[in-house]
């Protein structure tokens, strides 16, 4: 199992909780990623919205691609995952900017392709919003084009959303980026079996998980492709000593009020087919993030996350409040217990 975080450019993850001791600054956001780091952190995605969706549009957010290269200058081991929403740049140029940021990190640059859900985002920044399956359609070439600029000079393409002719891109990736992406509507699956080297989701039960991963393998499989090289899910944590101080924590995260936090909820459940509707309870907290369960004691988080493992999944984009505090915890009290049992899995496997 990988364990990676979300960077936090929204100032928290909670939707009901107004401060959540998270500034919205790069000062905050470099001790994150060093102390990440420090305590055995694998990766980190770094989300993009120009708009804040946790908070509300009127509060501060930090843009991605900018952070992302002040990201890598301040690490060393961390795979920075970025996502990109085609929608919002040139591919070309996008083509460019990851292969810069490639070089500074050494190597450590990845990408998550997402194809869009926000209108309001769009209307505020000009950014190209169509009907839903279109917009994977545009993902598609967009990632042709990345992959094809990274690999080929000059670099010739002509599609129905870009055009390009004898295009050079000097310096290359030093390895090229893998592509990440996620989607629950069928134009999104086809899409991503198309496109992408990695498989991401939302939070879901183990149930739900391994059905996702069986299929998204038997598409892949059908397409004539290679496997998926990693299935990621995002999920927010909360360990504590006892089981009563979880489910305290919980219940304060989970105080559903109104307000500027929830502008969005209705744009997300339009503009995302979603295979599993969130309600207001599953939306106070960022990506579905608890769904999977990871609530309790570090022992109870630990098996959970093995149940994880066993159906599939080889990432984890984990959420924390306050975030580098309960990043502490989680790699001192959960992460060892987690790699102890994936040991003990693998040493009562028969041998072959």
């Amino acid at each position: 199992m990988r364990f990676g975080f979300w960077t936090p450019i929204f100032g928290g993850w909670l939707r009901n909780v107004d401060d959540e001791r998270m500034p919205v600054t790069f000062d905050y956001v470099k001790k994150v990623v060093q102390t990440a780091e420090r305590v055995g952190f694998d990766l980190t995605l770094i989300p993009e919205l120009n708009l804040n969706d946790i908070k509300g549009v009127a509060a501060p957010s930090l843009e991605a691609w900018a952070l992302t290269a002040a990201i890598a200058a301040v690490t060393e081991k961390l795979e920075l995952m970025a996502a990109v929403r085609p929608g919002y740049h040139l591919p070309a140029v996008t083509a460019k900017q990851a292969a810069t940021i490639d070089e500074i990190s050494g190597g450590r640059f990845t990408l998550n392709v997402v194809s869009a859900w926000w209108e309001e985002e769009s209307k505020q920044y000009g950014g190209l919003f169509s009907e839903h399956d279109d917009r994977y359609a545009r993902s598609t070439e967009f990632v042709e084009i990345l992959k094809g600029l990274w690999n080929t000079t000059p670099f010739d393409f002509h599609g129905d959303y870009y055009d390009l002719s004898r295009t050079h891109l000097e310096p290359k990736p030093h390895v090229q980026p893998r592509v990440y992406a996620g989607g629950e509507s069928p134009a999104g699956k086809a899409a991503i079996v198309g496109f992408a080297d990695a498989y991401l989701t939302h939070g879901g039960t183990v149930d739900e998980l391994r059905s996702k991963i069986d299929d998204m393998r038997a598409r892949r499989q059908a397409a004539g492709s290679a496997p998926f090289e990693a299935f990621g899910m995002a999920a927010y944590a909360i360990v504590r000593d006892t089981d009563d101080e979880a489910a305290a924590e919980l219940a304060r995260i989970t105080d559903v009020s109104q307000g500027a936090a929830y502008e969005s909820y209705q744009d997300f459940i339009a503009q995302s087919h979603l295979e599993h509707q969130p309600d207001l309870r599953d939306y106070s907290v960022s990506n579905r993030g608890l769904r999977p369960g990871f609530v309790g004691t570090p022992r109870q988080v630990a098996d959970r996350i093995l149940e994880f493992e066993a159906v599939g999944v080889d990432t984890l984009l984990l959420q924390f409040s306050p975030q580098v505090e309960e990043m502490e915890r989680f790699a001192r009290d959960v992460i060892p217990l987690v790699r102890a049992g994936s040991g003990a899995a693998r040493e009562a496997l028969p041998a072959v």
